[in-house]
């Protein structure tokens, strides 16, 4: 009985994870009483007794000669039903909340973002400072739609040293980076369409392109970009509408996209529907930068967005848009639908921190601190059997293989009892082929009892 009991209930989790993950909405038919036998290999019995328990708190219902069907509201979304059933260790959104919730005590090599200390603090009092002594307006209004004119002129300046020519009407200022891939997708997404990714990847896009409900497909990511023999495919099988990815330093790998790779991609994408978003958030991080698909294009497929999250302050949220100009009044619209004016004094206090004459010697600071931590780090992480895929040239990560037969959720698992937040690296791989790999942010790896906690971990 009790045997039976645990068949009934794994039919009962099955159809509650789908009408969680949306797939079975009200009204919806759900697989009659043989199909879904024959499914989850179990007796008819079996499944009758599930779906009679499930009518009983009214999560189906009945028609005579016609089947069972869901009732109720539209279940609220649920992001970790969408997809395989992960371990919660590899799960992108996992990473997120361990690296957000844990304890300031928690040591972090897997976060995604600088120590305090390290951040542009000195220019962000100034510029708070400066804002409160200003006019009530700066204080108390809505943005414009655009956004704070003077920081989108800044945006222009830069982005003209990178080679891309974007007038003022081609900026948008948003939120955050996140909020910019957010309306972009509601811009050009329809649910089923087809979005393509690196592999490895920054895992919040999985996780974001999830809430789209689309179809992810993941591109294998080489020292110096996409494979494009493997890209090509992909734009050939699957027809995608979008291509996520960082141009500059890559996340999670470091990596920077190659002149040759970077016009190849773009004769390939000449030949499709391809919209592509080049995320530039670590533009600031390259000693010397590299090619843009956003300057190679002119900004006709691609477009191109970034924050300040990363140098300045994730507690004040900016970030922005530069696209063409009729894609730009569509994303004001929505824009506006989602999210109305949007902030003002946050582009007033990033406008007045990243033009400050301290904000360039503070970054010639960091980029030099990091090449520093990332020798160490990776001898660090080599003296105990953790081999580096490549040295990136610039930035925070390095993208890292354990010894033969180590696996990374388990020694996730593990080093988050001893206090330790690790990045395993199926949380940024689709393809799920990233298990023996791990994610480190060497800005956040100058502990020594990080290295003591993996050892043991390892069984050194």
């Amino acid at each position: 009985m009790k045997r039976s009991g645990t068949r009934i209930g794994t039919v009962m989790g099955e159809i509650q994870s789908r009408i969680a993950s949306r797939t079975y909405t009200p009204g919806a038919r759900v697989p009659s009483v043989r199909a879904m036998a024959q499914t989850m290999q179990v007796s008819v019995s079996t499944v009758l007794e599930a779906y009679e328990r499930l009518m009983a708190e009214g999560v189906l219902s009945s028609r005579p000669g016609s089947g069972f069907y869901v009732a109720g509201p539209v279940a609220p979304l649920v992001l970790t039903e969408l997809g395989p059933r992960l371990d919660r260790a590899v799960d992108p959104l996992w990473i997120s909340r361990q690296s957000l919730e844990t304890s300031s005590d928690a040591l972090k090599p897997g976060c995604g973002w600088l120590p305090a200390s390290w951040m542009y603090e000195a220019g962000m009092r100034k510029a708070l400072r400066t804002i409160a002594r200003s006019e009530t307006v700066k204080l108390t209004e809505y943005a414009s739609p655009l956004g704070y004119p003077p920081l989108r002129q800044f945006l222009s300046r830069r982005l003209a040293g990178t080679g891309i020519e974007a007038p003022l009407e081609q900026i948008m200022l948003t939120e955050s980076g996140t909020h910019a891939i957010d309306l972009i997708c509601r811009f050009l997404l329809e649910p089923g369409d087809t979005v393509l990714v690196d592999d490895p990847c920054y895992f919040n896009f999985h996780a974001l392109l999830k809430a789209h409900r689309v179809n992810i497909v993941s591109v294998p990511y080489t020292p110096t970009g996409p494979d494009i023999e493997a890209f090509g495919a992909a734009l050939r099988e699957h027809a995608p509408r979008l291509y996520i990815t960082n141009s500059g330093i890559h996340n999670p790998t470091g990596a920077s996209l190659s002149p040759v790779t970077a016009h190849r991609l773009l004769k390939l994408a000449d030949s499709s529907s391809l919209v592509i978003v080049e995320d530039d958030i670590f533009g600031d991080f390259e000693t010397t930068p590299a090619p843009r698909l956003s300057a190679f294009d002119g900004l006709s497929r691609v477009i191109q967005i970034g924050s300040f999250s990363k140098t300045i302050s994730a507690s004040i949220r900016c970030g922005y848009i530069a696209a063409r100009s009729e894609w730009i009044e569509s994303l004001v619209d929505l824009k506006i639908a989602t999210t109305f004016g949007g902030g003002r004094l946050a582009a007033d206090v990033i406008h007045l921190a990243i033009t400050d004459s301290g904000y360039r010697k503070h970054m010639e600071s960091v980029r030099l601190r990091l090449a520093e931590e990332m020798e160490r780090t990776v001898a660090r992480l080599r003296a105990i059997g953790i081999k580096p895929w490549m040295i990136p040239q610039a930035g925070m990560y390095v993208w890292c293989q354990l010894p033969q037969g180590k696996e990374a959720a388990t020694l996730a698992r593990a080093c988050l009892n001893e206090g330790v937040v690790l990045a395993p690296g199926n949380a940024f791989s689709r393809s799920m082929t990233a298990g023996d790999f791990l994610r480190f942010n060497v800005a956040q790896s100058g502990d020594a009892r990080i290295y003591e906690v993996l050892k043991r971990a390892l069984g050194g």
